[in-house]
């Protein structure tokens, strides 16, 4: 029994050592530089590829919802379908009909035809379409745009986790920890990271969510694809260790003491 007590104290001994490699095997998409989480002050970047991108430009299969905000019945419809020969594509359960971005750049939208979009922000494409429908159409149209599917994803401590439509400019940082709720109780503030760009070759942003200096970097306006994750603090990867290892050693303490008891009165 005394080998067996000095046996668990060593077990958990071990396990109170390696908290930290406990903490990294709990999270996605690990990288070697990593280990600047705990001791980073405010802003991070590994790999920086600048500030070119801090407006969403058009792409190549965009979806593109349009409407006009001073008609209510422009750009709605009842149809339930997902695709119509015109090329607008309807969510399920939505009103709100998109419009594909064609591979020459061009979207078909209702009574103008074809419109080249590509490569425009959504103010450039908004002021756009909202002039040539003035021109074509509509007595001074106020034109809404929203890119559909550009999205950011939240995995980790978060509240709720899971993809995030970005619907205009300049959405940041913060502005989706709001939608998903904020972090858990078990999430660690120094341990959030943005992966962002080319997935062979991500610039990393690492953020430092306990200091509000934090907040005034550009780096946190989201970009389409972006992934934001949080690690668990390492009491609560920890923690979560030591239940799982408490779930394997009771049940055999429980045999053992069981065998003890046997021997003693079969003696």
């Amino acid at each position: 029994m005394k080998y067996l007590a000095n046996l668990f104290l060593f077990l958990l001994a071990f396990t109170c050592l390696t908290s930290c490699a406990v903490r990294k095997e709990k999270t996605l998409f690990n990288a070697p530089s990593d280990i600047v989480t705990d001791t980073i002050k405010q802003v991070y970047v590994v790999n920086d590829q600048g500030l070119g991108d801090l407006y969403y430009r058009i792409k190549v299969n965009d979806l593109l919802a349009v409407r006009n905000v001073q008609n209510k019945e422009f750009g709605v419809t009842n149809a339930t379908s997902t695709v119509t020969t015109a090329g607008a594509v309807n969510a399920s359960g939505s009103n709100i009909v998109s419009y594909q971005v064609d591979v020459d750049g061009s979207v078909n939208l209702p009574a103008i035809g074809r419109v080249n979009v590509l490569g425009l922000t959504r103010r450039e494409a908004t002021a756009k379409l909202q002039q040539i429908y003035a021109e074509k159409l509509l007595v001074d149209p106020i034109i809404e745009l929203t890119v559909v599917n550009v999205k950011v994803t939240l995995l980790g401590e978060f509240n709720k986790q899971g993809n995030f439509l970005l619907e205009r400019d300049n959405t940041t940082l913060i502005d989706i920890l709001g939608e998903a709720g904020g972090i858990s109780k078990n999430a660690d503030p120094k341990t959030c990271k943005i992966i962002r760009g080319n997935r062979s070759n991500p610039e990393v942003i690492y953020v430092n969510l306990n200091d509000i200096n934090s907040l005034g970097s550009k780096k946190l306006i989201l970009q389409n694809n972006d992934i934001i994750l949080i690690q668990p603090t390492k009491n609560a990867a920890l923690s979560e260790k030591l239940q799982s290892f408490n779930n394997i050693v009771q049940p055999l303490l429980v045999v053992i003491n069981l065998a003890v008891l046997i021997y003693t009165f079969t003696r």
